[in-house]
């Protein structure tokens, strides 16, 4: 203690630190004592090591590390699951925060109507998605034809003159419900009834079919809600619901009806009655479900559809995704072409304009994109649908995947051999994998956070949900299905799963060109494992082979250059523009 006291008694003179000679007792009388200033030098040279220490640190530490704490954080989120998308966070509090982000990147394009495509007559807060998708999405390189907008003017017009409960609408309901019996002024109003049939994904396909018929006939288009389409999607027209009322006289007669109905259409064509049964019944049931018949498949004929010009209801029950064949009939073509001048944009702008999620399904989609895409550099949309009955994963599928993402450019290769050398200007690559199976993403999310790329490239993988099986029917199973479709379409790339309807929706919502995962066969990987995809459209699985005019068969992917058969499904037939497209 002497020594220390020899060595740190005396205080440093003033004069050392550029102030004046000062006496002991001015010390002593302003608190400045020998004792207090040894330890406030000692608490100085404390700090000081402390200071040190964190250079010497920060010194020594490497970009690689800093990214290792932040892919460390990433797993932790990846293993605690993403956000719940059962979550109720408000989705307008999340866009609020997107439209900042956006704009503090200088990046915000507004084109809430999309080129026209949406009336302005709306509420906003009952539907955001309506015009808040517009900032979610790169601004759309095809445009709406002008007879289009202004078709769809014309139509919300008729809509609202005949929808639900307006006069005409009850003249026509109450001569359906006497069976025309009640002589009174018949109503300028016909409906197309369109029955909630199979899976979301063949159900907004064929919705979407449903209403271009509506178009086309100057018919009204109702919807039966079936058990949720009320809950997923907001209504698309101004002021007048699409629902179909509960209280319509045959409600309780949709599931029954099928191709031995009596008033199904293949049924009266075959038998030549179409004015007795129409005028009996009051409706013609149209079966366009997968295992319709030759007679069913008359419909696309001109000559044998054209009585239902007079029919008031027409009850339309179908899986398909049957527009390509209407470009195939004479009385449609010419509108067609001049309401799509690009073919191949049919659904994509029929699907933006019909189909906006409810809100709290669009509060699952901002949640999920804003938490794990929006910062990427380059969105990836990767969906997986296996028709294995076996409980996966299956290994010849992973290897699919992997084959026509890396062959394709999608995702880099991994370095197993060498450290990570992080470049200075990173590219982060967000990858979200949609399967009823949660295998293929856990693959390829360790196969990115266990090595390095070659690129130096960050990629980051997300599943939203696993659900396991498809539960068509179960609501929060459909709206998780609705919300991965959306955020699907919000990527930049795309590839998707032969015969699904689920990535035909999201592709050509998105207006995305995909690349299509060949349908395996034995469990083996097919080489080439994908295929570049010639259009944006759906395919219709099941069209019918039949010239109407020679009433025999035909090629009908062979008829137009704009009505081809699909990459996917040989038999099937899709609308592509034909400039585009190499028809050797």
């Amino acid at each position: 203690m002497r020594r220390l006291n020899k060595n740190y008694g005396d205080p440093p003179k003033f004069s050392d630190l550029g102030g004046g000679d000062i006496s002991r007792d001015q010390q002593t009388r302003f608190g400045l004592n020998p004792l207090k200033l040894m330890g406030c030098f000692v608490v100085c040279l404390m700090g000081l090591s402390v200071l040190f220490s964190i250079s010497i640190i920060l010194k020594d530490s490497s970009p690689n590390s800093i990214w290792a704490v932040a892919d460390a954080r990433v797993l932790d989120n990846d293993m605690a699951s993403p956000r719940d998308f059962g979550q109720e966070d408000d989705p307008m509090e999340s866009f609020v925060k997107h439209k900042k982000k956006l704009h503090s990147a200088g990046f915000e394009h507004e084109d809430k109507l999309l080129g026209g495509l949406l009336s302005s007559r709306f509420d906003q807060d009952s539907c955001l998605s309506r015009y808040e998708s517009a900032s979610y999405r790169k601004e759309s390189p095809y445009k709406p034809s002008s007879f289009l907008i202004s078709k769809l003017r014309r139509y919300e017009a008729l809509h609202k003159r005949c929808g639900p409960y307006t006069e005409s609408y009850n003249k026509t309901v109450g001569k359906l419900r006497s069976n025309g019996m009640i002589e009174e002024e018949a109503s300028d109003c016909k409906y197309l009834i369109w029955v909630s049939f199979s899976g979301l994904g063949n159900r907004i396909l064929t919705l979407g079919s449903a209403f271009l018929y509506a178009l086309l006939t100057d018919r009204v288009l109702l919807i039966d809600r079936g058990v949720d389409m009320d809950d997923l999607f907001c209504e698309p027209f101004p002021e007048v619901s699409w629902l179909l009322p509960l209280d319509f006289p045959i409600y309780d007669q949709f599931k029954s009806l099928n191709q031995k109905s009596p008033e199904c259409f293949g049924s009266i064509v075959s038998n030549n009655s179409s004015s007795s049964s129409s005028s009996s019944s009051g409706y013609v049931y149209l079966h366009l479900v997968h295992d319709y018949d030759a007679n069913d498949k008359l419909f696309f004929c001109d000559q044998d559809q054209s009585f239902l010009q007079n029919v008031p209801w027409v009850i339309m029950k179908s899986d398909n995704y049957f527009i390509p064949s209407l470009f195939l009939m004479p009385s449609f073509e010419q509108e067609l072409l001049t309401l799509f001048p690009d073919q191949q944009t049919v659904f994509h702008f029929l699907g933006r304009y019909l189909f906006f999620p409810r809100n709290p399904i669009w509060g699952l989609i901002t949640r999920y994109y804003n938490s794990y895409l929006s910062q990427a550099d380059e969105k990836i949309g990767i969906q997986v649908r296996v028709f294995d009955t076996r409980p996966g994963p299956f290994q010849y599928v992973l290897d699919q995947i992997l084959s026509c993402s890396l062959h394709n450019n999608f995702l880099p290769e991994i370095n197993q051999n060498e450290s990570s050398v992080t470049p200075k200007n990173q590219i982060s690559k967000a990858v979200i994998l949609t399967s009823l199976s949660s295998g293929y993403f856990e693959k390829i999310r360790d196969m990115y956070w266990e090595n390095p790329t070659v690129t130096g490239e960050v990629i980051q993988v997300f599943q939203p949900s696993h659900e396991g099986y498809q539960q068509t029917g179960k609501k929060m199973h459909n709206r998780k299905a609705w919300a991965e479709m959306y955020l699907l379409s919000l990527t930049d790339k795309l590839i998707t799963s032969s015969w699904s309807t689920f990535g035909y929706v999201a592709q050509s919502l998105g207006g995305l060109n995909p690349w299509i995962l060949n349908k395996p066969e034995n469990e083996t990987t097919p080489n080439p494992a994908c295929t570049k995809a010639m259009s944006i459209e759906p395919c219709f699985h099941a069209p019918p082979f039949f010239d109407c005019k020679k009433r025999s068969g035909i090629d009908t992917g062979e008829v137009v250059p704009h009505v081809r058969h699909c990459e996917d499904m040989s038999w099937g037939l899709k609308l592509v523009n034909p400039i585009g497209v190499n028809v050797a």
